[in-house]
């Protein structure tokens, strides 16, 4: 068996501090039959040519490639001997680059790092088996999760590709946050309105056909892998058809029920039954099942006798649970805001006129419950307003990321309240400004030039408190290093921190992707691969993977598509990795510990339930069944209980 060391010297990356003619007098002291050579760039067009030409010369049968990291480059090396006739699968790869030459200062103990790594690849590679490749037929369809800009963007990509695709949203419209707001920054444009070309070629459009929009869903399993998903989606019921109703509204006027209003943020009322806001798509009301009467043991049925429609209305509708066939999962759910009363020092919930940012759009728009008038809880026109910025963000010890957009928006605040209450004097506390971008910083530059803006940093939030003080609101700051100071106002706003939606727990739960340690679903490289999750074929855009503003959410829904349109191609079939776990159906006892620790659900028992059966299509060779089989009756192919205690042996000789 003649095996050959390819040693990459990297222009001197790996050369500069590992001797390669050390190491190749180590090596040959210890595998005096192995052929060692030196290549500059071995990844380089030249470099492999010399590899492939070298291979066929030489006749070698095992190769280790001493190079960089395997993820960057173990590809390309596996091509090149797939295209000399060589196996692919009988290459080992040593990192002497990031694990030696980049952290390793002495040259002694640099050569002597790799040439024992390279030992222990020589002695793992000479057991290494030809595992034989297949390829299998693909679903080029897509399921996305969530209908906020992200997923809409994503959503209406892949179907002008031609693709079929689910479109899940857990609430009554679609549109997502964005749809609350009456002007955005930086050019105060309305949400809905910018909003609405997209919302409507996605429910009318051209491609509209190929998009199915399920609305009050959500995704409770999903089984198998990239190219092959069946995914579980449970659907509630809306009891209004949205086949046959006309969206006239005439059915929520006679509803008896009236409770706070969700979109609203509580501050209005909606009825039972109701359409979330006016110009909501899809334009069919909803019913609250936990407040109708009907479906709470109640008789009444008042807006079924007020629809014009017959049969538009049921309350015999049920809960469904369907499944849907998908080759890729774009993840766009969204994020949420934090609760501010977990800050009580700020008021929130307990102090009359503190608000959320939120619940401050709403006030200011012409749809909201005040009909865009600005008023304090005691009816009076604010001539005070304290804009208290970062509330939660850049928090030592907690939230110590900066939200980004909160700024933005508290500007935006800013210049409304200067444009409908002229002379109001408006009270920024901050403890960053963030404005990047080209037009980023314009509505802070007006904000700052604004003689009725005043600015005021802190540090922590522990440094404010927003009481009552003889009847008058107060913000008390005690910074360090300054006198504590108290200002009056009239109304105090709180921008509090991007957080992770409520729901992003559980949906990772059941995707089974990470989440980073501030509980966004986390992306396999932030510069490079930001919109791939964990696992492969499940992407996340938009502000369930960080906190982002509107086009940013869009640019990852449109680069989640992309990815997902490069990938999954009608036609094309999927290579499976042939490294993955097999079954000695002689030592199985069918015990199912195999089955039970799976995260992938490739495993079952037989019919007869004596022998575990690895569905390969789905087994990614993570190795978790065969760690945990106490008979080992399960082998990881390439990664075998022999090779890896060759290479430990190699180590540690």
């Amino acid at each position: 068996m003649k095996t050959a060391v390819y040693f990459c010297t990297c222009g001197g990356n790996i050369s500069g501090k590992i001797d390669p003619g050390r190491v190749e007098r180590n090596v040959a002291a210890l595998h005096a039959g192995a052929r060692f050579q030196q290549v500059e760039f071995l990844c380089s067009e030249e470099g492999l040519a010399l590899l492939a030409q070298d291979l066929k010369e030489q006749r070698v049968e095992r190769v280790v490639v001493a190079a960089c990291s395997p993820r960057e480059h173990e590809g390309t090396f596996r091509r090149a001997l797939a295209g000399a006739g060589i196996n692919p699968y009988l290459l080992q790869m040593v990192n002497v680059r990031e694990q030696v030459a980049w952290v390793t200062e002495d040259a002694g103990a640099a050569a002597a790092k790799a040439t024992r790594l390279v030992d222990a690849a020589l002695r793992r590679v000479a057991l290494h088996e030809p595992l034989p490749q297949r390829e299998i037929d693909i679903c080029p369809d897509a399921l996305v999760i969530g209908a906020g800009p992200a997923g809409l963007k994503a959503a209406l990509s892949l179907a002008a590709a031609g693709r079929k695709v689910t479109l899940v949203e857990k609430s009554a419209v679609i549109g997502g946050l964005p749809v609350r707001f009456e002007e955005l920054f930086p050019n105060l444009e309305c949400g809905s309105c910018m909003l609405e070309p997209l919302l409507g070629e996605v429910l009318h459009g051209a491609s509209a056909e190929r998009i199915e929009v399920l609305t009050l869903a959500e995704v409770v399993g999903v089984a198998g892998s990239y190219g092959n998903f069946t995914v579980k989606i449970r659907q509630r019921p809306r009891f209004v058809d949205p086949r046959a109703c006309i969206g006239c509204g005439e059915c929520v006027g006679p509803c008896p029920v009236a409770a706070p209003n969700d979109f609203d943020c509580g501050l209005g009322e909606r009825k039972a039954i109701a359409i979330a806001y006016p110009g909501a798509l899809p334009s069919v009301p909803a019913i609250d099942a936990g407040r109708c009467l009907r479906l709470n043991g109640g008789e009444c049925a008042a807006c079924r006798e007020a629809c014009p429609v017959d049969g538009a209305i049921s309350f015999e509708e049920a809960e469904r649970l369907d499944e849907r066939a998908v080759g890729a999962i774009v993840v766009a759910v969204g994020g949420g805001l934090l609760d501010c009363a977990e800050l009580p020092n700020l008021g929130a919930g307990r102090v009359p006129d503190v608000i959320s940012a939120a619940a401050f759009e709403r006030l200011l728009a012409a749809n909201g419950p005040t009909g865009g008038e600005l008023r304090t809880a005691a009816g009076a026109v604010p001539r005070s307003v304290a804009i208290v910025h970062c509330v939660g963000s850049l928090e030592r010890g907690a939230r110590d990321y900066c939200s980004g957009i909160c700024c933005q928006y508290a500007f935006k605040f800013n210049q409304l309240l200067g444009k409908r209450l002229p002379g109001v004097r408006r009270h920024h506390f901050y403890k960053e400004i963030a404005a990047a971008g080209k037009d980023g910083f314009v509505l802070a530059r007006q904000a700052q030039d604004d003689p009725d803006s005043v600015f005021v940093r802190y540090r922590e939030a522990a440094e404010l408190n927003v009481s009552l003080e003889s009847g008058a609101l107060v913000v008390r700051t005690c910074t360090a290093g300054s006198d504590a100071t108290a200002t009056a106002v009239d109304m105090v706003v709180l921008c509090p921190a991007v957080v992770p939606g409520a729901d992003a727990r559980a949906l990772g739960a059941v995707l089974d992707i990470g989440r980073d340690r501030h509980g966004f679903f986390e992306e396999r490289h932030s510069r490079i691969d930001a919109v791939q999750s964990s696992v492969a074929g499940i992407f996340i855009a938009g502000a369930c993977q960080a906190p982002m503003d509107v086009r940013e959410a869009m640019n990852q829904g449109l680069a989640a598509a992309g990815q997902l349109l490069a990938g999954l191609v009608p036609g094309r079939k999927l290579e499976i990795d042939p490294a993955t776990a097999a079954v000695d159906a002689q030592r199985c006892s069918g015990c199912a510990v195999c089955v039970g620790v799976c995260p992938y659900t490739a495993i079952a028992l037989a019919p007869d339930g004596r022998t575990a059966r690895v569905n390969d299509v789905l087994c990614l060779g993570c190795g978790t069944c065969a760690a945990a089989c106490p008979t080992g009756a399960i082998r990881a192919n390439h990664f075998t209980t022999g090779q890896i205690l060759a290479e430990i042996a190699g180590l540690l000789a």
